[in-house]
Formats: structure tokens, sequence, C-alpha cells
């Protein structure tokens, strides 16, 4: 049987999910994380059943896109039992939605979130409330796997929800005191809030990026190992193919990919705290108005951090943003923030050039996020978009929660290393290894020199006339770890100065996201609309990378003064309102 979990955005879902099925559906602390119905197998009572987590929603009309979505995958199944998701803190304001929504269905409640609400000095009583409501209702919080899924079989016996939300009588139902605490009143302060985003912030880049630290140290041993591998493949294999495909191709590409993944999984902690604490529901409450300035709104602050992560999985968190045109203009943006991806690369580049890559990495993730706010202004309307926002509540990470997320993203790194990326790195040796006529012979005389020779004039201008580079940075178009992998193998590290180096990552920062971010924007805005921005974004990069060089080249204050005019112009237009009218034959002449 088939049994949808329905409720408020934030009240759990997702984690029970995840608990019933042992699936890896995304949870956070905010709202919005949940966009489309995922459905998955899980134990129910003794049996079998299929559990399908829709996106949150707070009205049974459903205003924004996720609400409409969970809306509609309810009508179109009307006789599919609900498990109701409710957080103990929000039971007047959620209990309605059941009777709303679930009437003629069977029906039973979870309720999560219950040490907390107690705390607070909340009260509840589940079997007084199950016989007031005339359904099961359950704690779900420190259940095991199999009590949660013999809870979740009380559907079996339950009676279809009719009538209305009765009143909830004091020795039922007490609310929890919700005066904010003085460390909820303190993070609500701009003045405090900010600053101290910040320097969690520059902790979170120093500890990762600068020489010495956890995450340097990490990389080097990483690097290290797999050039003892090489080494040892150098000396030991006497076979000439065997020999030069693991010494100098696979050992070197994948030693350079797996050497950043202790950094990668830095990053991710960071962006996990900053989710489960709560203090990035604070962060876009606080940064509305700023963003708002640029056409979009403070729910886009969850996006674009996702966006550090992964670009796939923040442009599907954009349909938890109520307006299609700021989805679309985060939508738009979110390629120029610097994934996870994109980091092997820079650390690559700017290694080759400086003794401490810290300063340049950290110059790269701050130029990507102002191209993309310079993106979203110069396609604002000025119609303000509306906000509206629940703040999570403010918690302390779990670690055992943090742990598995780490080790999750870890695999899905490995995973796609071992897949896409080595797929890539075989295919690349094998071309630049042979000839035509299938002889052992150097990179310069090989098919894959023949095939792309013709390249070599895509980055001439920005000091770099080599068809390995262009191939390199192309390669990225599919996955941006591949370009690191690619130097590695092709070039032995990179031989260009500063300045072509600047262009380079400029290219890889600003060109077209990999293809499933591709596919990602596709499922949200059409794949008509996603190729053009794919397209119109890489054929920008070029013209950015060139631009790049020469101001690196000493042309620094001549592409400042010609920019100055550009950004006047994005900063004082005005926008005039449009008037539609029918087009083509529905349109009417006019006469005077």
């Amino acid at each position: 049987m088939k049994v949808y979990l329905l409720g408020n955005p934030n009240a759990g879902k997702s984690t029970l999910f995840n608990a019933l099925t042992r699936a890896h559906a995304h949870v956070g602390n905010w709202h919005g994380v949940t966009v489309n119905a995922l459905a998955a197998e899980g134990t129910f009572g003794t049996g079998r059943a299929t559990y399908v987590d829709l996106p949150g929603i707070y009205t049974a009309q459903g205003r924004s896109m996720e609400e409409k979505a969970a809306r509609a995958a309810l009508d179109a199944d009307p006789e599919a039992p609900v498990l109701f998701v409710a957080e103990c803190s929000s039971l007047t304001h959620s209990l309605p939605l059941l009777f709303a929504l679930c009437a003629g269905r069977r029906a039973a409640v979870a309720l999560t979130k219950k040490r907390q609400f107690l705390r607070r000095g909340g009260k509840v009583e589940e079997r007084a409330l199950s016989r007031m409501l005339g359904v099961p209702v359950f704690c779900a919080e420190g259940l095991a796997r199999r009590e949660l899924a013999g809870a979740a079989a009380q559907l079996l016996a339950a009676q279809p929800v009719h009538g209305s939300m009765p009143q909830l009588s004091p020795d039922v139902y007490t609310p929890a005191r919700d005066t904010p605490s003085r460390a909820e009143a303190l993070l609500m302060r701009g003045a405090f809030s900010i600053p101290l985003f910040v320097l969690l912030l520059a902790a979170a880049f120093f500890l990762t990026f600068a020489p010495h630290m956890p995450g340097d140290l990490l990389k080097e041993g990483i690097a290290s190992l797999f050039s003892a591998l090489s080494g040892a493949a150098e000396r030991g294999i006497s076979s000439p193919v065997l020999r030069s495909l693991l010494a100098d191709g696979l050992l070197p590409a994948l030693g350079t990919v797996l050497g950043f993944l202790p950094q990668i999984l830095m990053l991710f902690f960071f962006l996990i705290v900053l989710e489960e604490s709560g203090l990035l529901s604070r962060l876009a409450a606080l940064t509305d108005g700023a963003f708002s300035a640029v056409g979009l709104n403070g729910r886009a602050v969850f996006s674009i951090v996702m966006g550090f992560g992964c670009t796939a999985a923040a442009v599907l968190t954009t349909r938890a943003l109520d307006d299609k045109r700021v989805q679309r203009r985060t939508v738009l943006c979110l390629p120029y923030i610097s994934c996870s991806a994109k980091l092997p690369v820079y650390l690559t580049l700017a290694s080759s050039v400086f003794p401490d890559p810290f300063p340049a990495v950290l110059l790269l993730y701050a130029l990507g996020v102002a191209i993309a706010l310079l993106a979203a202004l110069a396609t604002r309307s000025e119609e303000r978009a509306p906000f509206v926002m629940e703040l999570a509540p403010l918690q302390c990470p779990q670690p055992l929660f943090v742990v598995r997320s780490l080790l999750f993203q870890a695999k899905q790194f490995i995973i796609k290393t071992a897949t896409i990326i080595l797929a890539f790195l075989l295919a690349s040796w094998l071309l630049s290894s042979f000839d035509w006529h299938m002889r052992l012979c150097g990179v310069q005389e090989s098919m894959l020199a023949s095939l792309c020779k013709g390249l070599a004039w895509l980055f001439a201008p920005a000091g770099m006339h080599d068809w390995r580079i262009a191939y390199a940075a192309l390669s990225g178009l599919v996955a941006k770890e591949n370009v690191a992998g690619a130097l590695a193998m092709l070039c032995g590290g990179f031989e260009y100065g500063a300045a072509s180096a600047f262009a380079l990552a400029v290219f890889v920062l600003t060109c077209s996201p990999c293809v499933s971010a591709i596919a990602a924007t596709a499922h949200e805005l059409g794949w008509k609309r996603a190729l053009l921005y794919a397209a119109l974004q890489t054929v920008s990069a070029l013209l950015l990378s060139y631009l790049a060089y020469f101001f690196a080249s000493g042309g620094a204050p001549y592409a400042l003064l010609a920019a100055l005019p550009v950004i006047a112009f994005l900063l004082l237009r005005k926008r005039h309102e449009r008037i539609h009218r029918p087009r083509k034959h529905h349109a009417r002449r006019l006469h005077r």
C-alpha cells in the first residue's frame, strides 16, 4: 500500500521518512527542504509499504509551488491513507490541515520534537488527543525503526477522518512558552548576527584552506599516498601499457581529485551546522532587505548557501520560493556560486602559482558571489517579491546526524569519482596515449591531439595556446572535477603564469554548470530555458576569462574604468511596467 507523509514545513517529515525507509532524503532545520514528492519502500507493521514524503504545506489552498505539488499528489490518489506529521509546538495551527485535506481518508498523527516542547513548558497527552481527534496519535521521537513501523501500522485500523477540528482542552494540550530566549533575541539583531556569520565563514575557510591547517594537512597526506602509489607502479610494473595507465594516467589524476575530499567535507560540515542550528533561517530574515535590492528575497539565502555544496541540489530548493520570477533569477545566479566540485580546480590552479593558495581561493569564492548578485541585479524588476518565512528553532546539531550526513556526502563524492570521473579519465588516457594505429605514443601524437588541436584558439587570448587546456576546461561542462583530473593527466599540472591561471579559474567559475545541474534547471524551468542559460553562461565565461587575463596582466585600471558605466547603468536604471495584450491572431488592431 501507499502511505503519504503530510504536514507543515520543517515538521520532521523527511526525518521520519528516512527512519521508516532507510532512505537518504535531505533533511534540514529550515523551511522548504523537500520540494518534490519522494517515494521509497519501507517496513509497515509486519509487512511493507511505499511511503511518499510530500513537500510541506500550510493551507489547503496551497499558495507556493511546493504546496501546490503536495496538494496535487494527494488529489491524484484520494484513497491512500495519510501519516500526518505535526510538531508538538504548533498543533493548534497544523491540525486543522488534517481535517481539511484528509477528510474521508484513514489517517494517523505522528508528533515530533516533543522533548524541546516539554522543556519550554508545553504538555500533550497522546491518548486523550487521539480520542478527541478520532485518529491514532503517537510520539515519533526516540522510537526505533521497528517501533515506528508498528506505530504507523495503526493506519490499518483507523477510521476515516470526518468532522471539523475540535477545540483542544487544557487537560489535553497546553502550548509551550513562545517568548524568545536571550540567545534567540540576540541572534535576531543584525548588528550581532551578521558579524557572527562572517566570523564563522572566515574560520571555516581558514581551517579548510590555509597552509598547515587541518584541511591542508589532510589534502597533503592523500596526495603523498597517491604519489607513492604512482611511484610504486612506475617501478614495479613491467608492461608499458599498464604502467602508463596507472603511473601516468589514473593514479595522479585520481589523487588530484580525491585529495580534496577532506576540504570538501569540512565545507559541508560548516553548511550542515549552519542549517541544523537554526542560524540559516535567521540569516535569511536579516538579509531580506539587502537581497530585495537585487530582485531576490531572504528565502533565496537557503538556495545560495546550498549552492556552495551542490548546484543541482540548490536549483531544486528554489521551488520553495513563492514567486516564479524570483525562482528564475535565483536559478540564473546559482551557477556563479562556487560549488564543492569547483574547489579541486581552484586549488590546482592556485597551488601552481602561489605557495599559499588560501587568499586566491577566497578571492574566487567572493568573486562568484559578486557575479551572482550582479546577475540578479541585471534581471531584477521593480515589483518587490513577497517574503514569508518561518524561523526554525535554535538547537544544537546532533553529533550523530552530522557524522551521518558527512559520511553520506563522502560516499556520494567517492561514487561520483568512481563512475563519471573514472570513466572520463579512462577515455582521456586511452585517447591521449595511443595514435590512430593503436600504438603507444606521446600526448602530442595521440588521437586526442588530432581531435582537439583545433580548440587551441579558445584560450589563446588568455595566454594559453594549448589544446590540452581547452580540453580540460571544456570537460568541466560534464563534471567540474574533470578539469583538475585532466590537467594532472595531460599536463602534469598547470605550467602557465598567474594571469592565465586566474583566467582559467574565472572560466570554470562562470561557465555552465554540470549536466546534473542543467537537468535540475530543466526540471524547474523547462529544457528551453535551461539550455539557453547554459549556452549564455558558457559564451560569457569565455569573454570573462579574456577580461580576467587582461585585468591580471596589468590592465586593471582600464578594466575598472570600462566596468563603471555598466555598474552605474544597473544601479540607476528604472524598470517600466509592461502592458500585456493578446498576441498574433488574438491581437486587436488599434485605430485612432
